[in-house]
């Protein structure tokens, strides 16, 4: 998907910034005993066969548990501008992560994007900002974070409501 990161002067600023773009790596609440606690899950990277970029796991944490996926880092400008353009199926557990680095305000678009997505942006300390939901494909509507997200991440369509997603649930990839 063409994933366009634009909002009004920001555009030009993301576009300098997008070869400098790199992978987070998440932290663990260790020794919290608390629900929102969340440690990146285990696994081996491993190549997407479509894409060929790297696939790692992430975790979710939820009202309704911890949800595991794996998803594809799109790092460079290249990677983040195609996205999952053109994909016509995606996995249940499967997505596409874009980290920011610096984190900033962003917004994604559609634009030859076949499958509905949730897009959801992601802020530093690794907590849901906010969520697009059903992302309509092809539609050009730019769809933004609610704050500087860190990463943004895109699943199937619905999925977020699957799995109880909503802002201040915690990731860790």
């Amino acid at each position: 998907m063409k994933q366009t990161i634009k909002t009004g002067l920001m555009g030009a600023v993301l576009a300098l910034a997008g070869g400098m773009m790199a992978c987070s790596p998440a932290t663990a609440d260790a020794g919290h005993h608390k629900s929102d606690a969340l440690a990146a899950p285990s696994g081996a990277a491993t190549v997407h066969p479509i894409s060929g970029l790297k696939v790692i796991p992430l975790a979710i944490a939820t009202k309704t548990g911890r949800h595991e996926f794996r998803v594809e880092v799109a790092v460079t400008g290249e990677e983040q501008e195609k996205g999952l353009m053109f994909r016509t199926a995606m996995g249940a557990d499967e997505g596409m992560i874009f980290p920011m680095e610096p984190p900033r305000m962003a917004a994604f678009w559609m634009k030859n994007t076949v499958i509905p997505l949730d897009i959801i942006f992601i802020g530093a300390n690794h907590r849901v900002l906010n969520v697009a939901a059903n992302a309509v494909p092809y539609d050009l509507t730019p769809l933004p974070s609610t704050g500087p997200a860190a990463a943004v991440l895109e699943l199937n369509g619905g999925r977020a409501a699957q799995i109880g997603l909503k802002p201040g649930d915690r990731i860790a990839w």
